[in-house]
């Protein structure tokens, strides 16, 4: 990827929006995208990464904001396959709300669940959303400069595919148990962030979440 072209990147929603508001994140996404230095473009579905169209294919960073709906595995296997070869993806929130088969994972959603490298299991004990405190554990180009702060916002619980994440940031539940907000990863030569946080506007519009999003996209896609 040249570094004198204006890098790309795509924000793709997909699903319903009965639990989570697809078409304000998608604007407020591509408006951090902007900010981040990307020329960036929203999309609906997920049905555009098996032979894709130039729009998709140009982008050099892909941010799912995703509640739900079918996404094919041909469909997230082409996706990993770009990310392997060197594209950036940011997960935000119910990005990693994938499939189950009895208490375990759909084998149709495996190889979303081995590129972002989790899968959302619950929000938890107790209330499904709080004010709570986030805390940076990790120095790390997609926290430079974000202090710990305080942000009221939907808990998510998730398994890890595997332990191959560098934890960045995190919170504690009421029992002291401390749960990842946010993580790196590299998958072949591509790179991946999951950041749990981002329910609503309440998250959106605090300055450290949206520090973490731009640097996040230019993390991932190679250009910190």
């Amino acid at each position: 990827m040249s570094h004198l072209t204006t890098p790309r990147a795509m924000v793709v929603v997909n699903g319903d929006d009965i639990h989570h508001d697809l078409l304000n994140a998608a604007g407020v996404f591509q408006q951090l995208g902007t900010e981040a230095g990307f020329a960036t473009r929203r999309a609906m579905g997920t049905s555009r990464f098996v032979d894709p169209r130039p729009e998709t294919a140009e982008a050099d960073v892909y941010l799912l904001y995703t509640a739900g709906g079918h996404f094919a595995t041909e469909q997230q296997q082409a996706l990993a396959a770009a990310v392997r070869a060197g594209k950036g993806l940011v997960g935000v929130h119910g990005a990693n709300i994938m499939g189950r088969r009895g208490d375990g994972l759909d084998p149709a959603d495996r190889p979303l669940f081995e590129l972002l490298g989790n899968r959302y299991l619950s929000h938890g004990p107790g209330h499904h959303e709080g004010r709570h405190t986030v805390e940076i554990v990790a120095d790390h180009p997609v926290t430079a400069g974000v202090a710990d702060f305080d942000l009221f916002d939907e808990y998510y619980e998730f398994e890890l595919a595997d332990g191959d994440v560098t934890v960045l940031a995190q919170r504690h539940r009421a029992d002291g148990v401390a749960v990842p907000v946010l993580y790196v990863r590299e998958v072949g030569a591509g790179r991946v962030v999951y950041l749990a946080l981002g329910h609503d506007m309440r998250s959106w519009g605090e300055p450290p979440v949206r520090a973490l999003v731009r640097q996040a996209l230019v993390w991932a896609a190679g250009r910190d």
